[in-house]
């Protein structure tokens, strides 16, 4: 068998059956890589300094003679974990993919590693850095999008779940791991880094599209950031000239829904969450937002951040250069998913 090169779009495509082993060192794996890839470095952070340094001061020859005797001693461990990452049934071929940063040296001597055992083995031409510009391109690219917004508290994530069900629908907040509210951050995981959260998001719009490339792609009315990662220029301008459902439902059941949504959250963390935006939020309202949460009374609290809240996104709303084409409204009694689908379906029916 020889190891087969292979384009990112076609690397993606089989990574959905078999797994991909990312070579680079841990610090560059932890940082970013491409969705669902397992890290298999050949050299530890420290280790690739090693070489780095040896290639800029001595020589290529003698930094891979240092590889060497770093790549050694990890063969048979590099062989083992390969192999229990396709001992399912669903892999009898021991199909496996491998990439590192440029596709050179470090894939390469994996590849034939692995090649030379008996694995079938895919490498990505370019490596990693080939893909970060496929990711670049694809977000540039041109995108049918439809928005779903509406004021805080109105439930659009549970009415993008509902309508995952049977439309295309892309859930920034999932890739970006916040809400994107002040307590946004609360019970979510870490969020990713920038360039990890730009590679999430081609990647998921990617696969998305190959399932109805005519259809449009449903996601939330968001700000440019969430959290500490913002949406990338060329997206976001897309997003802002997309057409844009508004959720109309009363203040008080937005609030009911809220009081229900972060009640149970930790006070101490809510409260730091408010002391965060307190230069837009104002001293009093800040004051007296933290008043009533100490005290229990969830439910006022959230009355002063949810006015706040209101009145920034009417701000961001009306800063659309063409919102009375966009803009078309659904009025909703309540927070409820399905109802809200089923008001949908009148309007687009």
């Amino acid at each position: 068998m020889a190891v087969q090169k292979l384009n990112v779009e076609a690397f993606l495509e089989l990574a959905q059956s078999y797994p991909v082993l990312d070579v680079r060192s841990p610090g560059e794996y932890k940082h970013a890589r491409i969705p669902g890839a397992h890290s298999m470095p050949l050299f530890s952070d420290e280790e690739r300094k090693v070489v780095g340094t040896t290639y800029k001061q001595q020589s290529r020859e003698k930094a891979i003679k240092v590889g060497l005797d770093y790549f050694g001693p990890k063969m048979r461990p590099f062989v083992e974990q390969a192999e229990a990452l396709t001992s399912d049934q669903l892999n009898p071929s021991k199909t496996i993919l491998v990439h590192c940063w440029r596709g050179g040296m470090r894939s390469g001597a994996i590849a034939w590693l692995l090649d030379l055992y008996g694995f079938k083995v895919y490498s990505l031409v370019g490596g990693y850095k080939k893909f970060r510009n496929w990711v670049i391109d694809y977000y540039k690219s041109s995108h049918q999008l439809s928005l779903l917004g509406g004021y805080t508290g109105s439930g659009k994530t549970w009415v993008l779940k509902e309508l995952a069900k049977s439309e295309l629908v892309l859930d920034l907040e999932a890739l970006a791991s916040h809400k994107g509210s002040t307590f946004g951050h609360l019970g979510m995981p870490e969020q990713p880094t920038q360039e990890q959260f730009e590679n999430l998001l081609s990647y998921h719009l990617y696969f998305l599209k190959k399932k109805n490339a005519d259809a449009p792609v449903w996601l939330e009315d968001e700000s440019q950031r969430i959290g500490h990662v913002n949406i990338p220029h060329a997206f976001w301008a897309q997003m802002r000239a997309a057409p844009l459902l508004f959720l109309d439902i009363p203040f008080e059941k937005r609030l009911e829904y809220l009081e229900l949504e972060y009640g149970s959250l930790d006070k101490e963390k809510m409260v730091e969450s408010i002391e965060r935006i307190q230069k837009r939020l104002g001293p009093l309202e800040t004051k007296t937002a933290i008043a009533f949460l100490r005290e229990g009374n969830i439910k006022e609290s959230f009355r002063i951040l949810l006015k706040y809240y209101d009145k920034y996104y009417t701000k961001g709303l009306l800063n659309r250069a063409d919102l009375k084409d966009q803009l078309k409204k659904i009025e909703c009694a309540d927070v409820n998913a399905l109802a809200t689908i089923e008001r949908i379906k009148q309007v687009y029916e």
